[in-house]
């Protein structure tokens, strides 16, 4: 029975819960969760260095949890995900498509269209000729996910 009190104490119940969160964060993308646990653990540390109540606990909880959301998520975010751009360059985009050949998986019709093969992937095709299916073709431009080809 004294082992049930023992582990029982506050100490425990919030290194416990701390860790279940970090590992939920593992499972749940967002980097949200993990700054709750970090919380918990505060409280832990707090509860084994000084006896407070439980309102107190959940004070400093929920403080700590909120001001490192805040404070350290952009961080961390920028640590483990990488820094990106707020926008693309569209140049550079382009550039990698524009020049390569594909191969013509569906017969392209002027005002139709049709579809071709460039790097394992079908992109929606135009041309402003018929393209037969199997003929090797080459990019000239690229609108959203519709190539605009012409034959080699």
């Amino acid at each position: 029975m004294d082992t049930i009190k023992d582990f029982l104490r506050p100490e425990i119940i919030w290194f416990l819960t701390g860790l279940v969160l970090l590992i939920l964060e593992f499972a749940l993308p967002g980097l949200i969760i993990a700054f709750f646990g970090v919380g918990a653990w505060i409280v832990a540390l707090v509860c084994l260095i000084t006896d407070i109540g439980i309102n107190t606990q959940l004070i400093i909880f929920i403080i700590c949890s909120v001001l490192s959301l805040l404070c350290l998520r952009k961080w961390l975010k920028g640590i483990f995900l990488g820094h990106t751009g707020s926008k693309q360059n569209l140049k550079e985009n382009l550039d990698e498509f524009v020049g390569q050949k594909a191969v013509v998986k569906e017969k392209i019709v002027p005002k139709a269209g049709g579809k071709v093969e460039f790097h394992g992937t079908n992109w929606l095709a135009q041309a402003d000729e018929e393209i037969a299916e199997g003929v090797m073709v080459q990019i000239i431009s690229k609108d959203n996910i519709t190539l605009k080809v012409k034959s080699l």
